[in-house]
């Protein structure tokens, strides 16, 4: 389907959405790890989501987990299901030909002839999108897959353990079940879409959903604050989170501009939740408690994420989850400093003595006064800016 770029006040108004819009989705399926009681949408407990499953790669970083599984693939996710994750987050766009594929980046390219062609992922069928990278059929070389960096350069995307790019579809069927899916709708930061174009993505992707999902826990998310209140009105079986940088970045249209618009929208529009860039919730930490006394949840996300100390300081101030590239060292910070103990040496550790007796190992975990908290919550947004 192709895009149109029109200007924000030429879009109809959302609530012209005609009600057989939406799709037949409503049930009993709530996600398995949330309440979605009569007081709303709550999370038990503090929640780890592998980003891009295993995590996002970043190939010309040094640091080898970066580089190990490739993101946003069956191989990642269940990897990542192997440690006590809730949730694993992928991005979804929709080809021409009406297909959810699983993919971050915009623009896919390649080299042919030691020139780099790149493609719209959107404007791509299927079959040509699957085209790109290592191939499912025996003996068939696909398309060199290169990607380019925030600075610019072109890289080879270059990983440890390569599989071919995956549909939404694929992921219901292929992937852990025990596992939450967070399906990031993904959308063009620069173009303004038109509602009829929102709403034929959304439907095609809740097709899937609706048609694969069975018992899986699933939160949507999007940084698209129109498709956010579109797939809201289509469904209520899911939660929507509205994705924002906190203000760590500016665009043209202001209501992802900061923490407060992000939660002016969620208000207005019935949304279940925020996930904010970690630094908008350090600069800015008040607004942590006007979002949950809004009865919303608020999750976050970021490279300082992959920080244990961060991660702790998060959930001290009310943060109740946190998407993360490195899976294992998180979750198995959160289980040392963050989830509780209900039974005596639950969570501890048993080793051995000299005599060979069994002797219980506490892990420590940091331990902060009121005071020292408070002084901390007024250094951070000093140290992040």
């Amino acid at each position: 389907m192709a895009l149109k770029a029109v200007h924000v006040s030429e879009v109809p108004n959302l609530d012209q959405i005609h009600e057989n819009a939406s799709i037949a989705i409503y049930s009993n399926r709530f996600p398995q790890g949330v309440d979605m009681g009569k007081g709303g949408f709550k999370i038990p407990k503090f929640t780890v989501i592998g980003h891009r499953g295993h995590g996002m790669n970043i190939l010309n970083s040094g640091d080898r987990r970066m580089k190990a599984y490739k993101e946003n693939s069956i191989s990642s996710f269940n990897t990542a299901a192997a440690f006590p994750l809730d949730f694993v987050e992928f991005d979804v766009q929709v080809t021409k030909d009406d297909c959810p594929v699983i993919f971050h980046d915009n623009f896919i390219l390649t080299q042919e002839n030691g020139t780099i062609f790149e493609k719209r992922v959107t404007e791509l069928s299927l079959c040509e999108f699957l085209d790109y990278g290592p191939q499912r059929e025996t003996g068939k070389t696909g398309k060199s897959l290169y990607r380019k960096t925030k600075d610019g350069k072109i890289v080879s995307w270059d990983v440890e353990i390569d599989e071919p790019s995956c549909t939404l579809e694929e992921a219901f069927k292929q992937v852990n079940p025990r596992l939450g899916f967070n399906i990031e709708l993904k959308f063009d930061d620069y173009i303004v879409y038109e509602q009829d174009y929102l709403v034929h993505v959304l439907q095609t992707i809740l097709q899937v959903v609706s048609d694969h999902a069975n018992e899986r826990p699933v939160i949507f998310s999007t940084f698209q604050p129109d498709a956010a209140l579109i797939v809201k009105k289509l469904q209520s079986t899911y939660p929507v989170f509205f994705l924002t940088n906190g203000g760590t970045e500016l665009y043209y249209d202001v209501r992802r501009n900061s923490l407060e618009e992000a939660l002016k929208l969620s208000l207005e529009g019935g949304l279940e939740g925020i996930v904010s860039e970690v630094k908008g919730i350090f600069r800015n930490p008040s607004v942590v408690s006007k979002i949950k006394e809004s009865g919303l949840s608020l999750l976050t996300y970021g490279k300082l994420n992959n920080v244990p100390e961060a991660v702790y300081m998060q959930y001290l101030m009310g943060v109740e989850g946190v998407i993360v590239d490195f899976v294992e060292e998180i979750t198995e910070a959160v289980n040392d400093m963050i989830n509780p103990t209900t039974k005596k040496g639950e969570s501890e550790d048993m080793v051995l003595d000299e005599e060979m007796n069994e002797v219980e190992v506490i892990k420590a975990k940091p331990r902060f006064t009121q005071r020292e908290l408070s002084f901390l919550l007024k250094l951070i947004p000093e140290l992040i800016q």
